[in-house]
Parts: C-alpha cells; structure tokens; sequence
C-alpha cells in the first residue's frame, strides 16, 4: 500500500510477510468454486490462484502518525514465536522491525499499540525476545486491548497456559509486566483521531479501530473480513472465526454500512495494494482497490 494521508493522519503498512497462500476450502469452507470463479477477472493473480484453489492473505500492521502520536494498529506474529510448529506463524525471522525503521520510525518512539484482538497474528511485535526473556518491543508505548477480548483470553490461558499457542503468555502477559497494559472499554475513544468500536464474531471482544481527520475517515477492520472476496460474500466466514455466525452478521452489516461512502477501508490481511472502499456493482459489493 502507498503512503496515505488522511487529513492530519499519515497511515503506513508495515509488512511481515506480503503473500501466504491458504486454500478457499479450508480457510473460507462455505465457499464454491463456481463462486470464485465467476470472480476470476479480477482474483487473479494478486489476491488467488483458482486452478490451485488457493488464496492470498497478507500479514502486515498499520502505522498511523496523527498530531498527538506514533500509533501501530496489531502486531502481526513476530520473531521466535513457538507457534506449536504451524508452518506460517513458527519461529518466523522476517524483516518486519528492519521495516518499521525504514518508515521513519524506532520502536521508542511508538506511543500506542492497538490490537484489534489477540489471535497469535496481531499481538507477535508486542514483544521480543531479549537474553532469553520476552520484552515490550516498544518501550515507551501504552498497549490498549478492549476489556471483553483481553478478559477472554486471559481465562483461556488460566485455563490452558498454552492457550492460543502461547501468544498471550509470550505476547501479553509480558505488557502486563511491565505496566505497559492500558485495558478499555470496546467503545474507547483514544483521541478526537482514533476511536474503538466493538465488533464481535471473529472472537468474543473483536474491534475495528476509526480514523478521523478534516472530514476524512478510514476504519482499520481487522479480521471482521480476511479476504476481498468476503466483500462479495459477507455470509462467508473464516475457518478462524471463533463464532462465524456471529462474525457473518458484523461483516454483513460492516459492508452495508460502509458501501458506496468515502470511507477507506484499510483490512489486516489484504495482499497489496490493501486499501480501498466499498461499492456495489450489479448484484454484490466489490472492493474497489484505491491503487489500481
């Protein structure tokens, strides 16, 4: 994604790893292949490759610098992470804090984490590993997790200390340490720029974070859609949806909301170009990619 300005906000991707194919049947199961194929114009080659059966998800963050502050919006997975050997999330080494840096930004220099939940992909850079231990990989900043979504998860780890392949023992309970943690409410407005609202489904306390500057918004959504082909097919949920019916409703009503408006809409797992706004053409939503 090129660099956006959104009034007073400059918006940034900070990438991980650009391109992870993952088959339809398995992380979308309720969709077709006759579906996917009458959207092949335009799936192919960035976002699918259908005579595989796969498509292409993307793990990056988002970097916003607004007039009160650096903030990253989710953490993707991060470096040395026991994933429990899942291919895609194990023990990765990717560039990821080379390309923070080359955005202009130190990890001392972020003032807020936010994550729009705690699957393993959006809270890893919220640590690193240092001399063997787990530490905030930024050190001055405040971490905000909505209360319902750090509640949940932290009964799943007292339940189960490796609860989500370890992600909250490793990539929480660490900011919690430190007194870095900064638990609010899913409504929570941080600023008059950046504001929390709930958005449940994908798990129990899932939000999408709002940014606002001079009359211009965007929404980062998160995991309320993985796919732009979910724009076409709200009813579609993921494999990795904890209620998908519950996840389906909120991404149908995202999309609804959304369509044919200014907004821009800046997903966690859209390969480049990323960012875009929401149409409907003929009878379904289309994402309509703002770099292309």
């Amino acid at each position: 994604m090129k660099s956006l300005q959104l009034g007073e906000i400059a918006i940034d991707v900070v990438v991980e790893t650009p391109r992870v194919p993952m088959t339809f049947a398995e992380f979308l199961p309720d969709s077709t292949r006759e579906a996917l194929a009458a959207e092949r114009n335009w799936l192919e080659p960035a976002f699918a490759d259908l005579d595989q059966g796969v498509g292409f998800l993307a793990f990056h963050s988002y970097l916003l610098r607004t007039p009160r502050g650096t903030v990253l919006v989710d953490a993707c997975i991060g470096n040395d992470k026991d994933r429990g050997g899942h291919a895609a999330f194990h023990r990765l080494n990717t560039p990821w804090l080379e390309n923070l840096r080359a955005a202009g930004v130190r990890p001392e220099d972020v003032d807020f984490v936010m994550c729009t939940h705690m699957h393993a992909d959006h809270v890893g850079w919220n640590t690193r590993l240092i001399d063997g231990r787990w530490v905030p990989t930024f050190p001055k900043a405040r971490y905000v997790f909505a209360r319902t979504e750090y509640q949940h998860r932290r009964s799943a780890w007292q339940a189960d200390g490796n609860a989500g392949n370890g992600a909250f023992a490793d990539s929480v309970l660490p900011i919690e340490a430190s007194g870095q943690a900064m638990i609010v409410d899913g409504d929570y407005e941080l600023d008059e720029y950046l504001r929390l609202e709930p958005a449940p489904g994908h798990t129990p306390g899932n939000v999408v974070v709002h940014a606002q500057s001079q009359g211009r918004r965007a929404v980062l959504s998160g995991d309320v859609i993985h796919h732009p082909i979910q724009v076409c097919y709200p009813e579609w949920s993921a494999l990795f949806c904890e209620d998908r019916m519950q996840s389906a409703q909120c991404r149908q009503a995202f999309v609804e909301r959304h369509t044919d408006t200014a907004t821009i809409i800046l997903p966690a797992h859209f390969p480049a170009p990323t960012a875009g706004r929401i149409q409907r053409r003929g009878g379904r939503w289309r994402f309509d990619f703002l770099d292309t």
